[in-house]
């Protein structure tokens, strides 16, 4: 404990006011040393490519739903390009593009090839018209990007080809 008298008190306060005032000074903030271009990262938009013989083979994607709450998981067919409402629920899925051999360079993404090599399939999930998720579903990979919703799972387990006449 230190004991102050009274002819010292005026020194002892100022003393204190002057190495609290000191360390101010010395004190750097995180955000001082900031430079304006690398506060933050401008992120480029993706391109998606979806070659013209992909858009014709391929007319929909098999999307696995699963209700977390009662434990049931059904399959339903997804048109590529329109929207699907899940039955008994405010869910509505668009696929945007399918790519059977999902590739991405730089910000382009697009397939490899016609064959069911990574299939990806580019989803937006809506509830009650408020957006839930916007990306990719792969079937090789289910747990990369996942859905994260309280009620429902998601998963691309199949495409369907256009039929051949």
């Amino acid at each position: 404990m230190i004991s102050v008298r009274k002819s010292q008190f005026p020194i002892a306060i100022f003393f204190s006011a002057s190495v609290l005032t000191s360390c101010q000074e010395q004190i750097e903030k995180p955000h001082d040393k900031l430079k304006p271009s690398t506060s933050h990262r401008t992120v480029k938009e993706k391109t998606v490519i979806v070659p013209p013989e992909v858009a014709r083979r391929w007319k929909a994607v098999k999307i696995a739903v699963i209700d977390k709450t009662r434990g049931t998981e059904n399959i339903y067919v997804v048109p590529v390009g329109t929207p699907f409402t899940i039955p008994v629920s405010t869910l509505t899925i668009t696929v945007e593009a399918f790519l059977p051999a999902f590739t991405m360079e730089g910000t382009t993404i697009t397939t490899s090839s016609n064959e069911l090599v990574n299939p990806g399939a580019k989803v937006s999930i809506n509830e009650n018209g408020s957006s839930v998720f916007q990306g990719w579903l792969f079937s090789k990979f289910p747990n990369t990007h996942a859905v994260t919703h309280p009620k429902y799972g998601f998963s691309l387990i199949g495409v369907v080809p256009v039929s051949k006449k």
